[in-house]
């Protein structure tokens, strides 16, 4: 039995089963998390669909921005982008089957791996929220992605306020920083609030921010957290980052990153990581 982290696939239906074959994934022995983003912008977002549902629980899958935005497509919460390529689902005779399981995947995971805790989120986590304090508020959300509130939550999602958290906050608020930050973060500043304008790699930080990961006092440094989104970014492995968008409707790989297994000799207490990468033959302008 192996576990696989895979970061986004968006769309890139090819580069998906060329990874699974490269790690010759068996859906009866394997398990897959991948962290958001399934679809768009590359060529075959149905089928990335149609593939992660047919391999049933031995799949995992996160919710992305892109995720989130066909299902606001769909419910008419918002236009069309002239780069987004999910016509061929929204247009689909099974259109309605795979709207129905992309709504009932996670916002945010967390799990053992040999005796390491490991949490996953599609972008980031803010810094005054603990690893089981993430979980919770992605509950929050997923409770409303599954119910009769959908549609009307889709249409007040998107913004940028409010910034800063508060447990005070309530109602779509509450849920759009929620959704904010576990889908769209990347920067903070010194008090922690999310910095969405800047989508350039570390080394471009603004001033007076941090990546999240780096700011001071965070609350989930006591965990491994995985993480896509971030294709400036690239791969990352740390003990307690990983980040795995490495860039693949952009030109670049796709990324599945094996965990746990056979201890590298001298490092039994470490978390063992073994990094799968396929070139991707999808290349988009960024956008």
């Amino acid at each position: 039995m192996a576990l696989y982290l895979i970061g986004d696939v968006q769309g890139c239906n090819g580069a998906l089963q060329r990874l699974l074959d490269e790690i010759s994934f068996s859906a009866s022995r394997d398990t897959l998390y991948l962290l958001g983003d399934l679809v768009n912008r590359g060529p075959d977002s149905a089928g990335v669909l149609r593939r992660l549902m047919s391999f049933g629980t031995a799949v995992q899958c996160l919710l992305g921005n892109h995720d989130l935005h066909l299902l606001a497509l769909a419910h008419g919460a918002r236009q069309p982008h002239h780069s987004d390529t999910l016509s061929d689902i929204l247009h689909a005779p099974d259109r309605e089957p795979m709207l129905e399981w992309l709504r009932w995947q996670r916002m945010a995971m967390l799990e053992s791996i040999d005796g390491h805790r490991v949490l996953m989120v599609h972008a980031g986590v803010l810094p005054c929220w603990t690893a089981d304090k993430t979980l919770a508020l992605a509950r929050e959300v997923e409770a409303v992605l599954r119910g009769p509130a959908l549609g009307d939550f889709l249409q007040h999602m998107y913004g940028d306020e409010p910034s800063v958290w508060s447990d005070d906050l309530t109602g779509i608020p509450r849920l759009r920083l929620i959704v904010n930050s576990l889908t769209r973060l990347r920067f903070c500043d010194a008090q922690g609030r999310p910095q969405y304008a800047s989508k350039e790699g570390a080394a471009a930080t603004p001033a007076g921010c941090w990546p999240w990961f780096d700011a001071p006092a965070r609350q989930t440094a006591d965990v491994t957290v995985a993480f896509g989104h971030w294709s400036t970014l690239g791969w990352l492995g740390r003990s307690d980052v990983l980040a795995l968008d490495t860039g693949c409707v952009w030109g670049g790989c796709l990324s599945a990153l094996r965990l746990g297994g056979a201890p590298t000799p001298g490092h039994e207490q470490e978390l063992t990581q073994q990094l799968i990468q396929v070139r991707c033959e999808q290349a988009q302008e960024p956008g």
